[in-house]
């Protein structure tokens, strides 16, 4: 079997308990439950701050840490299985579960249900709060936080409740957002961490890395089919339709997340990184 280190957690002193009879390790563990306490935390294929990052972990999000030592936390995420390392100081043991995620792509926590205090943090569309009672000043109201602080009520919604139905229109929201390599939020985001998360806000569990998603979504459509809320897969990077002629994609030519005619962007893209590799429908 093809083990991928990104989604399968194995070294050769420790893996995780699944792995067991297909990886050889001195020990296998079930991991411990724990859940992000920042608002943004970079998941790294290894204990250095200065190695690159693979993706983000988000504000309540929960995973299991499968080993601590040197102030980093070796873990998987429970959303999309991915592996990889964080300071331990960002993840504590899970004591109670969120009841409203974030549903525009950034807003702030204010230290009480008052819009012009000084904000305590900002959290990006996906993060994960509990929320233990409401407020209202000068007829805004807010949801009050079971660990101290307010936010903006219209911006939450109960988890598993979604703000839209469609993928595009949630992609769409984070136009002009900064690229960034292995973004994965409203403050910065990569191309597949766009399409992770918008499929994420619309109930779709989705893989992380443009290889995965073009592995697992959908089926293969010919580009002449081409139409809003399809997926278009280069190596290395993917982008959405946002109707037959225009590509939403989060890219490093603009470094944001922009609309670009697809043709164009096509040609571009072309003679430097070759032509599309595939076509999806979800």
């Amino acid at each position: 079997m093809q083990l991928d280190r990104r989604l399968h957690a194995f070294r050769p002193d420790l893996a995780e308990t699944a792995l067991k009879g297909q990886v050889e390790a001195l020990r296998f563990v079930d991991g411990t439950k724990a859940r992000i306490t920042v608002p943004v935390m970079p998941l790294r294929p290894c204990p250095d701050a200065t190695c690159g990052i693979d993706t983000e972990l988000l504000f309540g999000e929960s995973l299991e840490v499968l080993d601590r030592a040197s102030g980093w936390a070796w873990v998987k995420a429970d959303f999309d299985g991915y592996v990889g390392y964080l300071p331990e100081t960002a993840v504590s043991e899970i004591s109670s579960e969120p009841t409203h995620h974030v549903v525009v792509s950034r807003t702030f926590v204010y230290p009480a249900p008052e819009l012009r205090s000084p904000h305590m943090c900002a959290l990006s569309m996906g993060s994960r709060v509990e929320v233990v009672g409401e407020a209202e000043t000068r007829g805004t109201r807010y949801l009050l936080l079971s660990g101290g602080g307010a936010m903006i009520a219209d911006h939450l919604l109960p988890i598993g409740t979604m703000p839209d139905s469609d993928p595009v229109t949630i992609a769409a929201r984070f136009v002009e957002t900064p690229y960034l390599w292995g973004g994965r939020s409203g403050f910065g985001i990569d191309c597949s961490g766009l399409v992770q998360l918008s499929l994420m806000m619309t109930g779709r569990k989705v893989l992380r890395d443009t290889d995965m998603q073009e592995a697992t979504l959908g089926r293969k459509i010919d580009r002449g089919d081409l139409r809003r809320g399809d997926l278009v897969f280069w190596k290395g990077h993917v982008g959405m339709m946002e109707d037959e002629a225009t590509l939403l994609h989060a890219n490093g030519h603009t470094m944001t997340v922009a609309r670009e005619n697809f043709d164009a962007a096509v040609e571009r893209i072309g003679w430097l990184y070759h032509y599309p590799t595939a076509y999806r429908r979800l």
